[in-house]
């Protein structure tokens, strides 16, 4: 099974109302008073990080990555629970996550640590208070809104593949914490780009029930000269979201696009249409 048909697959299973019908990043669940969001990303060796990769940059990245989870629904993180695979340079992982806990103040919570033979993986989940109820939904976003994402894509793409400038947009990315709680109040929809800007776009469209048309030259790119890989790659950790027009922002982010009816696909950028994301960014199987 591919990704998409395992998550298929679970929503056949009870589902908690607070899972979203596994349609968004995070679960949201109200707690007396208070509303408290989950998430949870592992990331394995060969696939998420190289095999000679500073396994303290593993660390942050695993951090950073559950927080813009939560940085998407304007969560404040509470705390994190860790799965940790033994191996070779666990104090480099575990200085890693010492800064990345104390930078974005989301302390450890506990979790649980085991030795394998073969691929290590870590996992970790997050726990997030909600700042603004309704908390933000991929779902929401209505036609006649505008789209807008925070900053460029493709930095971390860039940094990958050997770009000194850009290295630690890939190592070491920055969740939009702040900008997400700013902006919580005022969108119809938000979601982190993980997986890239175009099948992230395209996932928000089509849980809205709506289309996504992204004006191509007004997405912000780390080099235009890649402009496609840039809006394709993913790891930015940037923040699409959507607003009813004529918004007053409280962040400062960039204008791409506008949301139309649902027409023959979820998304069309410039004069495609993409009816679905085989072609459009990672997906995993």
């Amino acid at each position: 099974m591919n990704e998409a048909d395992f998550i298929a697959a679970l929503r056949g299973l009870p589902l908690h109302p607070g899972a979203r019908e596994l349609t968004d990043d995070c679960a949201v669940l109200a707690i007396g008073g208070e509303t408290l969001v989950l998430t949870h990303d592992t990331m394995a060796e060969g696939t998420h990080f190289r095999s000679d990769a500073d396994l303290a940059d593993v660390a942050w990245k695993l951090v950073a990555s559950n927080l813009s989870d939560l940085a998407a629904k304007g969560a404040v993180p509470i705390g994190v629970l860790l799965g940790h695979t033994l191996g070779h340079e666990d104090v480099r992982f575990l200085h890693g996550l010492r800064e990345a806990l104390e930078v974005f103040e989301a302390p450890l919570l506990g979790g649980d640590t085991i030795a394998v033979q073969g691929v290590r993986s870590f996992g970790l989940t997050a726990i997030g208070r909600a700042t603004h109820v309704p908390v933000p939904a991929r779902s929401g976003a209505q036609a006649g809104d505008t789209i807008w994402i925070t900053g460029p894509v493709g930095r971390a793409m860039l940094g990958f593949i050997g770009a000194e400038e850009h290295r630690a947009a890939f190592d070491r990315p920055i969740p939009r914490l702040a900008e997400g709680q700013a902006l919580s109040p005022h969108v119809s929809a938000m979601m982190d780009v993980s997986d890239g800007l175009l099948l992230d776009s395209w996932r928000m469209a089509r849980a809205s029930r709506v289309t996504f048309a992204i004006d191509t030259h007004a997405v912000p790119v780390a080099d235009p000269a890649q402009r496609d890989a840039c809006m394709r790659w993913g790891d930015d950790y940037e923040l699409l979201f959507t607003t009813p027009r004529g918004t007053h922002l409280p962040v400062a982010a960039h204008r791409i696009g506008t949301v139309a009816p649902r027409t023959v696909a979820p998304l069309i950028v410039g004069d495609m249409a993409y009816p679905d994301p085989e072609t459009l960014g990672f997906q995993h199987g």
